[in-house]
């Protein structure tokens, strides 16, 4: 190669990272150290919170939450170490062990959350903040006893957009809540429906109305009503760029991906939904090109999943093709997990709005 290929060679932009190239493997015990809030929500406090004036259920959630955090001081409510896990009886606890927050998209409910988790008075180690998938998939990972013991250690678990998309999770989590509550911890979850409606619209929940009810008579539901802070007084999300565009940047910002989203969609299938954050760690961007209508609703929850450890890590989302209001179908927007199809749109509209400080002027 002549020297003056090597020196455009050296000059020329490095090729963007691929998400469809990644398969990451996580192990356990890195499930277990990453369940604390997400780094969109690390600084988050009650403090930072801005309750909306004309929405005083915002202010009430505020104040309970606090005092709910207050209470979670001192010892462990049954006992400390292990002792407890031999212990014969665990004393029964006396009404809901936990704090429920229902509301819409956008009203906070996570950041009140992870304030919750951050106004604690405990060791990191002794509490645990995760989505429900990342619950579920830590049962996977380690079995269900060993789920029970490591997280019995803890004096709290939050729990993220809590929902039951199945029969198989309304048996799994209504038994081990009820026996994480029975070694002392401390439940708070959020969701976008009140745990006596969960499953409504997925499967037979009246065929399930024991374990539901369970869950239900685990929390105190606490009502956060408002309009999704994401757009309130925001100009509509930018519409999408051209697939020129969209890879010019991707090659101009390091630490960028550049994938195109059928193939992204497929690639998602063969990774565990449990893997996802792993397999956007060190991206400072999402570049999509060609995005289309989400062909199938299996393939629609996995991009609910990603949707979330993007918004989650704050990573911007640059595409072409469709605007991210039309990825789902009517059918979709209409059925039983419309709920998550809502929140995707809203987180990733979010990230469009900040991918557009990347596009070159």
């Amino acid at each position: 190669m002549s020297t003056r290929a090597l020196t455009e060679a050296a000059s020329a932009p490095a090729a963007p990272l691929s998400l469809c190239s990644r398969e990451p493997h996580v192990p356990a015990d890195r499930l277990v150290a990453e369940m604390v809030p997400p780094p969109r929500f690390d600084s988050v406090r009650f403090d930072t919170y801005l309750p909306d004036p004309n929405q005083p259920s915002q202010t009430d959630a505020v104040k309970a939450l606090s005092t709910f955090a207050e209470g979670l001081g001192g010892a462990h409510a049954s006992g400390a170490g292990k002792r407890r896990w031999f212990a014969r009886k665990p004393a029964a606890p006396t009404g809901p062990r936990g704090v429920y927050l229902d509301g819409g998209y956008g009203v906070g409910k996570t950041h009140l959350l992870a304030s919750l988790w951050h106004a604690t008075p405990a060791e990191p180690a002794l509490k645990a903040f995760g989505t429900f998938v990342e619950l579920t998939n830590l049962v996977g990972a380690l079995g269900f006893q060993q789920t029970v013991k490591t997280l019995g250690e803890h004096r709290l678990l939050c729990i993220d957009e809590f929902e039951l998309d199945d029969p198989g999770d309304t048996v799994l989590v209504s038994s081990l809540l009820g026996k994480l509550v029975e070694s002392g911890v401390a439940l708070a979850a959020t969701s976008n429906t009140l745990p006596g409606k969960l499953g409504e619209g997925r499967f037979a929940a009246v065929d399930f109305l024991r374990e539901i009810q369970g869950l239900s008579a685990h929390f105190r539901p606490l009502r956060i009503d408002g309009e999704d802070y994401r757009h309130r007084g925001l100009p509509e999300a930018p519409a999408p760029h051209s697939d020129q565009v969209v890879t010019e940047t991707a090659y101009a910002t390091a630490g960028a991906s550049l994938d195109d989203f059928p193939h992204l969609l497929e690639h998602l299938a063969k990774v565990h939904p449990s893997r996802y954050g792993a397999l956007t760690d060190d991206l400072a961007a999402v570049c999509l090109t060609d995005v289309q209508p989400v062909p199938d609703q299996s393939t629609a929850l996995r991009l609910v999943v990603l949707a979330d450890r993007l918004y989650d890590r704050e990573i911007p989302v640059l595409a072409s093709g469709l605007p991210f209001d039309r990825l789902f179908s009517d059918e979709m927007l209409n059925g039983g997990y419309r709920k998550k199809y809502f929140r995707a749109i809203s987180r990733l509209t979010a990230l469009a709005r900040d991918a557009k400080g990347l596009v070159a002027q």
